[in-house]
C-alpha cells in the first residue's frame, strides 16, 4: 500500500491586492536570512555572490566589443582633429538628455575648442527620433558628423538623407533593433549592443550606457592606451553619475554592468562637478546621503522629464552641460515648477482615461488591453498615465492624443508581454512606432484608430489570459518578525541599488499578531501604521508602514493574526535607527 505524501507547499497565494509568488523561496531554516534571499536570486556560488555584493569598475565590459563602436569613436576623433562641426542628436527623455550630456562633456574635455552642438527634437512638434527635416537643417548649417543617442536604430530614411547630403551619421541606440542586418539604417556606423551581429556580453544598456561606452573608447583611443590620463579618468568616473540617471530613469535591469554603472554613479551624484546637476539635487530637496534609486526615480528624473513633456528638453540638457551660477539655479527651479504642472495634468488625464476605460469594458477580463485616444490629452504626459493604468489594472495600455486628424501617443506593458511586438503585429494600421518590450511611442491616422485599437486588443487577448492580469509580488524569503532586526536589514541593504531586474527585497511574515490598534497617519490620514510581533515568540514588536493603506486595513482588529509581505527597511532619524518595514500586501491569517 503506497504511503501518503504531503501536498507541496503552495507557491502562489493571494493577498488583499496582489498575488504572492513564492516560487523562488529557499525554505532552508538553517540558512541566515541574507543567504536565503541570495538563493532566491540565483546567487548561490561564492564568486557570483561576491561579484554582486561588491561591484567593481573592472566589471564593465570592453566597449570595443560593441559593433561599430571603434569605427564611430575614430570618426569622432578625426572630426575633432580636422575641426569638423559635430552635432549630437538626442532624445527628449532623461535617457536621451543624459546620453547627450555624456558625449558633450567628453568631447569638450578632449578638445575644448571643438565645434560641438546639440539637437533635441520637440516632443510635440517633431515627435520621437531622427527625422529627415532635422538632418537637412543641420547639414545646411555645416554639420559633417551627426551622432544620435538613444534613437536612430529604425531611421532608414533619415540615414539615407544624411548619406545623400555627405553627412557621416553615427547611430548609437539601445531600442529594439531590426532582426536582420540588411534592415538596419545605412549609416556610417550603427552602435548597438544588440545588433543582429553583436557578440557583446550584455545587451541591456540604456542609451546613456551606450553613450558612456563610446565616451570611454574616445578617451582610450585619444590616449592610444587603455590607461588614460588622470583628467580623462576623472571625467569618466564623473560621467557615471549621468549614466546612472539614464539607467534608472529608463528602467533597464540593474544587473551586470548596469549595476556597476548605477552603484558608482549614484555615489558621484552629490559631489558631481556638473553645477547644474548639483542645482537640480538641491531644488529636489535631497540632503546629503539621500540620493538613491528611489530619489532618482521619483525626484530627479521626473523633473528632467517634465520640461521635455511640457516645454523643450533642450533646457534640461543645458542644465546638465553648460549652465552655471544663477542660470543653473533658475533652470533647476523651472524644472521643479514644470514638474508640479505635469503632476496636475497627469491626474486630470488619469481620472478621465480611467473613466473611459471602465465605460468601454477595457478593465474587465474580456478585454485585456486599454487603448484610448482623446483630443484633450497632452501628448507629453500620456506615457506617465499609461504607467499608472498599468499599475492599477495590470494590462498593456496605449493612450493617444488626437490632433489634426492624427493620433500620437505612448504605450506601456506588463512583464512578459512585448508591446513592441504587439505594435509590429498591427503595423498596417500605424504610420510609425518604435521602442522596446516595455514601452513604445506610436502614431496613426485618426481614421485608422478604431481598427488599430481592435487589432491590438485582439492580439493582446490571444496572448494574455485573465489570470495574467494581476499584480504579482515576487517573494524572496519567509521570515519571522524577530529575524528582521537592524543587523539583518543592514546586510540586506548590500543588495542595493534596487530597481528593474534587482527589486527591493520582499519578505513574507506568517502569523504575525497585531499589537494594539491599526492607526492612520499623514496629512489626510491615508497611511497605515501597524505594530506587529511573532505570535509564538513575541520578543520584538516592530512598526510596519503602509502607504495609502488605511482604507484597506483599518477594520483589522487588535490581536488579529495576519500574513503580510514587507520590504525590510530601517528608519534613520538623527542618531536613532529603528526597524520600519514597508507594507506591500497583507491578509488575515487562515489558522
Amino acid at each position: 500500500m503506497p504511503t501518503q505524501t504531503q501536498s507541496p507547499t503552495t507557491k502562489i497565494e493571494r493577498g488583499i491586492t496582489k498575488v504572492w509568488d513564492q516560487s523562488a523561496i529557499n525554505d532552508d531554516p538553517t540558512l541566515p536570512l541574507i543567504d536565503r534571499v541570495l538563493a532566491a536570486r540565483d546567487l548561490t556560488d561564492d564568486q557570483s555572490t561576491k561579484d554582486f555584493l561588491n561591484p567593481s569598475l573592472a566589471g564593465l565590459h570592453n566597449p570595443s566589443l560593441i559593433p561599430d563602436l571603434d569605427k564611430a569613436a575614430q570618426r569622432i576623433l578625426d572630426a575633432i582633429q580636422n575641426d569638423e562641426p559635430i552635432v549630437i542628436f538626442g532624445d527628449y527623455d532623461v535617457d536621451g538628455v543624459t546620453a547627450s550630456a555624456i558625449l558633450v562633456h567628453m568631447i569638450e574635455v578632449l578638445s575644448p575648442n571643438t565645434k560641438v552642438s546639440t539637437y533635441i527634437p520637440h516632443r510635440i512638434e517633431e515627435g520621437y527620433g531622427l527625422n529627415c527635416e532635422a538632418i537637412q537643417s543641420l547639414a545646411s548649417n555645416g554639420a559633417k558628423v551627426i551622432i544620435t543617442v538613444d534613437c536612430g536604430i529604425t531611421a532608414i530614411e533619415p540615414a539615407q538623407t544624411a548619406k545623400e547630403l555627405g553627412v557621416d551619421l553615427i547611430i548609437t541606440d539601445h531600442h529594439n533593433p531590426p532582426e536582420a542586418l540588411d534592415d538596419m539604417p545605412s549609416a556610417y556606423a550603427v552602435v548597438h549592443p544588440r545588433r543582429p551581429d553583436s557578440n557583446y556580453p550584455f545587451g541591456e544598456l540604456c542609451g546613456a550606457g551606450v553613450a558612456y561606452k563610446l565616451a570611454w573608447r574616445l578617451a582610450t583611443l585619444h590616449c592610444q592606451s587603455d590607461k588614460v590620463s588622470t583628467k580623462l579618468r576623472t571625467t569618466l568616473v564623473d560621467l557615471l553619475a549621468l549614466a546612472s540617471l539614464g539607467s534608472i530613469a529608463d528602467v533597464v535591469p540593474l544587473i551586470d554592468e548596469n549595476r556597476v554603472i548605477t552603484k558608482f554613479g549614484l555615489s558621484r551624484l552629490q559631489s558631481s562637478p556638473f553645477v547644474g546637476l548639483r542645482a537640480l539635487i538641491e531644488a529636489s530637496d535631497l540632503g546629503p546621503g539621500k540620493v538613491d534609486t528611489e530619489a532618482v526615480g521619483f525626484r530627479l528624473a521626473p523633473r528632467l522629464n517634465a520640461i521635455g513633456r511640457l516645454g523643450h528638453a533642450g533646457e534640461a540638457l543645458e542644465l546638465l552641460t553648460s549652465a552655471r551660477g544663477q542660470r543653473a539655479r533658475d533652470l533647476a527651479q523651472q524644472l521643479s515648477s514644470l514638474n508640479e504642472q505635469r503632476r496636475a495634468t497627469e491626474q486630470r488625464i488619469l481620472r478621465h482615461a480611467e473613466q473611459l476605460a471602465i465605460e468601454a469594458g477595457m478593465t474587465s477580463d474580456d478585454t485585456r488591453a486599454i487603448v484610448l485616444a482623446h483630443e484633450d490629452w497632452h501628448p507629453g504626459v500620456v506615457g506617465i498615465v499609461c504607467s499608472r493604468l498599468v499599475d492599477r489594472y495590470a494590462r498593456p495600455t496605449i493612450l493617444m492624443q488626437i490632433k489634426d486628424g492624427v493620433c500620437k501617443g505612448s504605450a506601456r506593458s506588463i512583464d512578459g508581454f512585448s508591446i513592441h511586438a504587439a505594435l509590429e503585429s498591427c503595423a498596417d494600421h500605424l504610420t510609425s512606432f518604435g521602442g522596446h518590450d516595455m514601452a513604445a511611442g506610436l502614431a496613426c491616422d485618426q481614421s485608422n484608430f478604431a481598427s488599430f485599437a481592435q487589432a491590438l486588443t485582439d492580439h493582446t487577448n490571444s496572448i494574455l489570459n485573465p489570470e495574467d492580469l494581476v499584480q504579482t509580488i515576487r517573494i524572496d524569503a519567509i521570515a519571522s518578525v524577530n529575524e528582521l532586526d537592524a543587523s539583518a536589514i543592514t546586510t540586506l541593504e548590500q543588495l542595493a541599488p534596487f530597481g528593474a531586474g534587482n527589486p527591493r527585497v520582499r519578505i513574507l511574515i506568517r502569523n504575525a499578531r497585531i499589537n494594539g490598534r491599526p492607526e492612520p497617519f499623514g496629512k489626510t490620514g491615508a497611511h497605515l501604521s501597524l505594530r506587529i510581533g511573532d505570535a509564538d515568540n513575541n520578543q520584538s514588536i516592530i512598526r510596519v508602514v503602509g502607504w495609502n493603506w488605511w482604507k484597506k486595513a483599518r477594520d483589522i482588529s487588535p490581536g488579529s493574526m495576519i500574513d503580510l509581505v514587507v520590504e525590510p527597511k530601517l528608519s534613520r532619524w538623527k542618531d536613532r535607527i529603528s526597524v520600519e518595514p514597508i507594507l506591500c500586501d497583507l491578509r488575515v491569517s487562515e489558522l
